[in-house]
């Protein structure tokens, strides 16, 4: 049984199949199912079974699966830790970002890490907090910034800004200092459509006070929430840093409250796998970024 059979048994289970296995591994399928072949004859077990979609794991797969997992976790380590012997360090840190935030951080963050680490390779992976939360459990991410996630006991977590939620309004609204919780459904709203932190929020604080928000429409980007508010369909509710394009400046806002709703972004980390000099460096270049002015 060797490490790269493992690899290779791993990737068609992710992919869900063997051409989805290939693809990632950048490998012939022939090549691919070949090797898997050899490892469930190694094995006396039947690992995959093929269906109409694709494939899924036996229950020799599923037991094998969670070994598999751990032994290249281990094996990667390995590398790491020769790899951070070295001045200059070499490998990859994978990274995940919400949409918005990597709209604005990437190009500092991969700069940085350029000039830090200029034999390392920097991946920016971009999805939703709670699917970022997932990959990074699953050992798929290096790391993550993540909007108000779930406790979990795999994870650390580190807040590096904290936002009061503001209602923000076409140019022509009028509205008040502050927006009070019970007054948010007399304002049409366009909001961000479910799995999304901000939305997790809102329905968290405002369900238990039994306020239902009028909302006209859901959409999958902040941005476009946005571009809606900005032609006078509705309204919205996000914090101050998403208000970062040309043509913001004319939306109207107010913070929403009291009691106020705050939006935290967090970096997250895994507590079980050891941090190297890349992942540590790659950290500290995440909490040097000005979040505020994006």
């Amino acid at each position: 049984m060797e490490l790269r059979q493992l690899q290779y048994f791993v990737s068609v289970v992710d992919a869900g199949s063997f051409s989805g296995g290939a693809a990632a591994l950048n490998l012939a399928q022939p090549s691919l199912s070949r090797q898997v072949a050899l490892l469930e004859s190694e094995l006396g077990q039947r690992l995959l079974v093929r269906t109409g979609r694709g494939v899924t794991p036996t229950d020799a797969g599923q037991a094998l699966l969670a070994h598999a997992r751990a032994m290249l976790d281990i094996a990667q380590r390995a590398r790491d830790e020769l790899r951070d012997m070295d001045e200059s360090p070499g490998g990859r840190v994978v990274v995940g970002m919400p949409p918005r935030v990597a709209l604005g951080m990437s190009a500092a963050l991969v700069q940085g890490f350029r000039d830090k680490f200029p034999r390392a390779v920097i991946t920016v992976l971009e999805g939703l907090s709670a699917s970022l939360r997932e990959s990074l459990i699953g050992g798929k991410l290096d790391m993550a910034l993540l909007f108000d996630p779930a406790l979990s006991p795999q994870l650390s977590y580190e807040p590096l800004i904290r936002e009061r939620l503001l209602l923000v309004a076409p140019a022509s609204s009028r509205l008040p200092a502050r927006v009070a919780l019970s007054t948010l459904p007399n304002y049409p709203m366009v909001l961000p459509s479910a799995p999304n932190a901000i939305r997790h929020l809102l329905d968290s604080v405002l369900g238990p006070r039994g306020i239902a928000l009028h909302v006209l429409a859901e959409v999958g980007a902040v941005r476009t929430a946005l571009e809606l508010v900005a032609k006078g369909v509705g309204c919205t509710i996000l914090p101050e840093s998403a208000l970062n394009a040309k043509g913001d400046e004319a939306l109207k806002r107010a913070p929403v409250g009291p009691p106020g709703i705050w939006n935290v972004l967090v970096l997250a980390t895994p507590l079980a796998r050891p941090a190297t000099r890349l992942t540590r460096g790659t950290a500290q270049l995440l909490r040097e970024l000005d979040f505020r002015r994006h």
